[in-house]
Order: structure tokens, then sequence, then C-alpha cells
């Protein structure tokens, strides 16, 4: 088994310690050492203590040359916590559910997480610390750059390009041939029907 931290002690870290016990459940590879966070909350200091999964400590006590998830659902903090780590040695494997349903000709990146009930279409493309969060879609021949978050229930549709460090909201909408550019918010339940210019948020039905 090899040895693996999680970076982030709220509900996507707890979210990819399930992932990381499912894929053990399939075949057995990752020994979990435990869970590091900066600030985290006494609710979920709990949480990780009701399961048995200690707190190791901040992103600087991470030991050196060993396999991490970071498993931080805002864009800019994962960008900026990979960026922390730089130099350390570490290992950052593709995490992807037994459950998802993945394509041919599929391409990602390091540190791509991917939870239960994910779809993913024929010749997609994936960045680097990517989330695909539960049962959402990612449409044929899609891009999806660095550190981007896809919510759950959310839907890419084919032939797209997600721009990096963009978050697409719980159940919203990505038609086909759309381009989304960079460090985008799109509302939960949006629909997208165009374009969106990079730094801007979009939401409603369709998405402005």
């Amino acid at each position: 088994m090899e040895d693996l931290v999680i970076v982030g002690a709220g509900g996507f870290g707890r979210e990819t310690l399930d992932l990381v016990m499912a894929l053990n459940q399939a075949q057995e590879k990752w020994s979990v050492l435990g869970v590091v966070d900066d600030s985290p909350s006494p609710a979920n200091l709990e949480r990780l203590a009701r399961r048995g999964v200690p707190h190791l400590g901040g992103i600087a006590d991470i030991p050196r040359a060993v396999a991490v998830a970071v498993a931080v659902g805002r864009p800019r903090a994962r960008r900026a916590i990979v960026d922390e780590l730089a130099g350390g040695g570490h290992r950052y494997p593709a995490l992807i559910h037994p459950s998802a349903v993945v394509g041919t000709r599929f391409q990602h990146g390091e540190g791509l997480i991917v939870l239960g009930g994910v779809s993913i279409g024929t010749n997609v493309e994936i960045g680097a610390h990517v989330h695909l969060n539960a049962h959402a879609v990612v449409g044929h021949d899609t891009r999806l750059l660095n550190h981007v978050s896809v919510n759950p229930n959310a839907t890419v549709s084919g032939e797209c390009v997600v721009g990096p460090l963009t978050l697409l909201g719980a159940s919203s909408t990505v038609l086909q041939q759309i381009t989304v550019g960079e460090d985008v918010t799109i509302g939960a339940g949006a629909v997208v029907t165009r374009d969106v210019t990079s730094g801007v948020t979009a939401k409603g039905v369709p998405a402005r």
C-alpha cells in the first residue's frame, strides 16, 4: 500500500476519504496517513475524529515525497496549496471512483479527483488538479483546464472548453460548443448558452 495525505478537512476532503475507501474496497492500494488543514473548524475536526482519521497539522507538516490529494473545493485556494507544496517531491495521483463511467481516449493531468456517479464522455481532456463532484457529466470532446471544479450534478456538454480556475455550480449546465473563460464562477442551476469571458460570475437561465 502507498501512503496518502489528504489536504482539506472540509466536505470535499471527507468525500475524498470516502472515495479512497471505495478504491481500497475494489483493490487495496492506499494507506491514508491523515488529513492536513491549516485552519480546520472544530466541527470538521470532530467529524474526522469520529471516523478515526487523524488531523496531522497544517500544510507545512506534510511529509516529503508522499502522495497527496489536494481536496480543497475552491480553485484559487487549491492552486495556492499546490504552489506552496512545489519542490517537496510529492506525487499527486488521479483518484477516480470505481462507479465513474469514463469514455475512450481520456487524458488527464495529475491530481484529478472524480467522485461517485460521474460520467466522462469520449475524447475528453482534463488538466491538473481538477475536481469532478458527484454525478457531474462531462461531454465528448470537451477540455477542462487546470484547477477547474465541477460541482454536483453539473453538466458540461460536448465540444466545450472550460478555462483554468473556473467553478461550475451545482446543477449548472454548459451547452454544446461553449467556451468558458478563466476564473469564472457559474452559479448553481445556471444554463450557459453562449461563451463566457474570463473573470466574471454568470448566473440564471440563461446565464448572464
